[in-house]
Parts: structure tokens; sequence; C-alpha cells
């Protein structure tokens, strides 16, 4: 096992190399985990193949951007991150985010290194309409929002606006720091399925039948629309279910990447 600090577009960035495997396997993380939480899976993958995991930008030991990342930010920094570890083949695994950003990577522009397959894992990118409570809830969060504009109420009360922020947003939200907040905002705001027909390669959807983060109904959408896709429901499994069925994801992934 390897751990390097690396500069990819003026970021300090963390990765790990493991593995002397003929094969190449990328893996990008869902928001928020690092290195270590994909760790059972490295030493799996490992044992055939070389993996590089990172932390991304603003997580784990990596550096926070500058400025709120977008999608695009993302995609281009995911590409320097390639070129600067000079990978020219390799299969791909992403989880949450990390299958957000591999679908617009993707599904986007012409690249100069080739992925041959990918396994999506409880992937993010799919943007769906608010429901009645939803609606609700955000007319009154915009109510309070402008009425705590107000310079009087800016006096009275400095920090109010700012904790209704973090009453409003999830866990990740309230967790995270003011630049990952902005481009936590950026991110759940864009939808990607437009690009998900474009993806030419190979397409394993490894999903948990219970994932709330990211429903199975997200995974049926992305099996109907990349052309050469295939969904494994894992039954009783959350958005971790890489981690809670440890053995049977192995199982798939060695599947996946043995078989060309």
């Amino acid at each position: 096992m390897v751990l390097i600090k690396i500069q990819v577009d003026n970021l300090q960035i963390h990765y790990i190399k493991q593995g002397n495997g003929e094969k190449n396997v990328l893996i990008l993380p869902g928001w928020g985990t690092t290195i270590q939480t994909y760790m059972p899976l490295i030493q799996s993958l490992s044992t055939y193949t070389t993996v590089y995991c990172l932390d991304m930008p603003g997580c784990g030991e990596s550096q926070e951007p500058k400025k709120s990342f977008s999608l695009d930010d993302y995609v281009h920094f995911v590409i320097s991150f390639i070129h600067a570890l000079g990978l020219k083949q390799f299969d791909i695994i992403a989880h949450s985010n990390g299958g957000r950003i591999t679908i617009k990577m993707l599904g986007k522009e012409p690249l100069d290194f080739k992925v041959h397959k990918i396994i999506l894992m409880g992937s993010a990118g799919i943007v769906h309409p608010h429901s009645f409570s939803q609606k609700i809830h955000i007319k009154l969060f915009k109510i309070g929002k402008k009425i705590l504009n107000f310079k009087p109420m800016k006096i009275l009360f400095p920090n109010l606006l700012e904790k209704l922020k973090n009453n409003s947003g999830s866990e990740d939200y309230r967790n995270a720091s003011p630049i990952m907040k902005q481009t936590l905002v950026k991110l759940i705001h864009e939808d990607v399925r437009e690009f998900l027909p474009k993806i030419e390669v190979p397409t394993l959807l490894l999903w948990g039948e219970n994932d709330e983060a990211t429903p199975i109904e997200d995974a049926k959408l992305m099996e109907k629309l990349i052309p050469d896709a295939g969904l494994v429901c894992l039954k009783n499994g959350s958005h971790y279910a890489f981690l809670e069925q440890a053995r049977i994801c192995a199982y798939y992934h060695s599947y996946v990447f043995n078989w060309r």
C-alpha cells in the first residue's frame, strides 16, 4: 500500500495506490467519505488489480477548494487527477457523488484515456420533483430568509439566518464547511439523466434495496437509459451496501473486472 500526496489543479490531494495487477481500477468516493471508507473494497480489489482511490477535495486529508465546485469543476478535477497519475486504461468504481461525476464525465466530452467498464454503487445524479410538503418547507424557508436579511434583524439576530439554513439542510449540509455547503447546493440541483444514454461502456449498477439517499428507482431509470447496463439489487442493503454486504459485492466486482 502506498499513500501519496500530489498537486492537482493547485490543490494538495491525498490518494492511495495498492496492488500490482495488470488492470487498473479507479475508485471515486461519495460525498463526505474518505479512502478509509473504501478500505475493505480496496483490500479485495488489490488482490488482482492495481487500485487507486482518493480523498476528494475538501474531504479527508485533501485540500478544500478555494471556491465552491460545480459538477463541471469536479469533472475537470477528476480528469486532471487521471492525467497526473498517467493512467491510460482503467475501470471505474464510483459511489454516490462519485457516480454523478462519472456519468457526466463519460457522457459529456471526448476523453484522451480509455475507460473499459464502470460499476456505479448508489450513484447520485437524478433530481426528483419536490413533494407537496417539501414545497411548503422551501416556501417557509424562503420567507424566513427574506425576513432575516433585513438589516435590523441581522443586527438583532446575527447568527439566526445561518442556524435556519443548517436546520433546513441535510446532515451532509450541516456538517460541511461554508465552501462545501455551496458546493453541495450546486450538485444536488444538477440532473445528469441526459448523459446516461451517451455512456458507451458496460455498466453494472450495484444498489441497496433500501437505499434512502439514492432510491432503487434511480437505479432502474439508469438501467433503462444506459445502453449496456445491468442492475444488481442487494436485498436489505442501504446506501452503503458495498460495506454491509462486502463479500457478495466483491464477487460482482471480480466477475465484472475479470471478464473482457
